[in-house]
């Protein structure tokens, strides 16, 4: 008789690996422990444009090291060398290399409790009171927030204060093990600039969210003033607990409202699932309503804060699905099933991406072919974590060769450009 665990797993390899083919090997995962490994990568990569992501991250995250007071420099050079690693381990930089972004918005965000406020730009109390106005004839956040009840504070607290933090790792998940091979790391750094986009601008353009208009007033803030839960008090309330007033209370970045990262997160997750799974958009559509309205009725968020956040993610969608995303092929019950992917929208960047095993460094790697139009790779991926970086650029033109299967394919390499295996 079968364990329950082992007749699961049976079950579930059962349903991922059904319709695999032999040649589907895009998706393995690398599992080397060997840093040559990657620094032999790194020798070969061919640097583009696309690679400044790089230094404004690494410029970012020093700007933060010497803001950040607390913890002390051990830790935080113990920290920073612990990533390092990670990023120097084939088996951990597959994960932490798009996680890159993620990572300097969440060091940027908590060192804005450390910047002196002389450095910082005065606070805008008036100016979304008065689009708000303007725009759609007052102030809809305190619309909704005049009719209150224990109900509606539940119904605002699930997507506001659960759903949003758990969201990016169920839709994580979810492109893991359904989307095409390449998707997640393309996700995770979306998600990660916009976020980063987000906070810089809400730190050189400070603005007071509705919670400090019905507390102060329009009077002038300071940065001095605490953070406020807003209608997440009565939460606590509700709760029996002390979690959103103590933690919004010390907020590391208490003038956040525009643009609202709520909006953005909601948004852009919901961009890449009706992507993957488009029979699911008009749900996922409802989850965008229900997290706005959240945000307004807990006087968290202007409606200019939440239509600020949902352009910023529908731009960096469209500029990554253009260029980066690989094609979701309907036929395809998993990642596993993949034994190619195309990847960008447009027809003059159309490539197709395979996996071959390379006897030379005894691993598999990944091929590059034009499909059609003019495009040319900037990069030859390693891995498929790295193929978003396969995108177009006239000034980087290799030579393409016949593999006998009627498909041009980017030679591969030794340790010169000239030796072709």
């Amino acid at each position: 008789m079968l364990l329950p665990t082992t007749y699961l797993r049976r079950k579930l390899r059962t349903f991922f690996m059904s319709d695999v083919t032999p040649s589907s090997t895009l998706a393995r995962l690398d599992r080397s422990w060997s840093i040559k490994k990657t620094l032999k990568r790194v020798q070969h990569h061919k640097w583009n444009l696309y690679d400044l992501q790089y230094l404004l991250d690494f410029t970012i995250a020093c700007f933060a090291f010497f803001m950040i007071t607390e913890p002390g420099v051990i830790v935080k050079a113990v920290i920073a060398a612990l990533f390092a690693l990670a990023l120097l381990v084939p088996i951990t930089s597959q994960f932490f290399f798009p996680f890159i972004p993620i990572g300097t918005w969440l060091v940027l965000f908590y060192s804005n409790q450390f910047i002196p406020s002389d450095w910082r730009p005065s606070i805008s109390v008036r100016v979304l009171p008065s689009l708000e106005t303007i725009l759609y004839g007052g102030n809809l956040s305190n619309v909704l927030a005049a009719h209150q009840s224990s109900i509606l504070d539940i119904l605002a607290w699930i997507p506001y204060g659960l759903i949003h933090f758990s969201a990016p790792f169920f839709c994580s998940a979810l492109m893991f093990l359904f989307a095409a091979p390449g998707t997640l790391p393309v996700f995770a750094r979306s998600f990660g600039y916009m976020n980063l986009i987000g906070v810089s601008t809400q730190l050189c353009f400070p603005t007071a969210p509705p919670w400090y208009e019905n507390m102060y007033g329009l009077a002038p803030a300071s940065y001095d003033v605490k953070g406020s839960p807003g209608g997440l008090a009565r939460v606590d309330q509700i709760l029996g607990l002390d979690l959103y007033t103590s933690s919004f209370t010390a907020s590391p970045l208490v003038f956040g409202a525009f643009p609202s990262l709520h909006s953005g997160c909601s948004v852009i997750e919901v961009l890449f699932l009706s992507y993957v799974f488009p029979r699911l958009t008009p749900y996922l559509l409802g989850y965008i309503l229900w997290i706005w309205w959240s945000t307004m009725y807990l006087t968290h968020h202007y409606f200019i804060d939440l239509i600020g956040g949902a352009i910023l993610s529908a731009t960096v969608f469209y500029m990554v699905a253009r260029n980066f995303l690989p094609a979701v092929q309907m036929d395809k019950a998993s990642r596993w099933s993949y034994d190619y992917v195309e990847m960008g929208l447009r027809p003059a960047n159309k490539a197709r991406l395979t996996k071959e095993f390379d006897a030379e460094d005894e691993e598999w790697a990944v091929s590059s072919s034009v499909e059609s139009g003019n495009a040319s790779p900037t990069d030859t991926p390693t891995s498929e974590w790295e193929i978003e970086t396969l995108a177009d650029n006239d000034e980087f033109n290799r030579p393409l060769v016949n593999n006998g299967s009627n498909k041009l394919q980017l030679p591969k390499y030794n340790e010169k450009y000239s030796e072709k295996v």
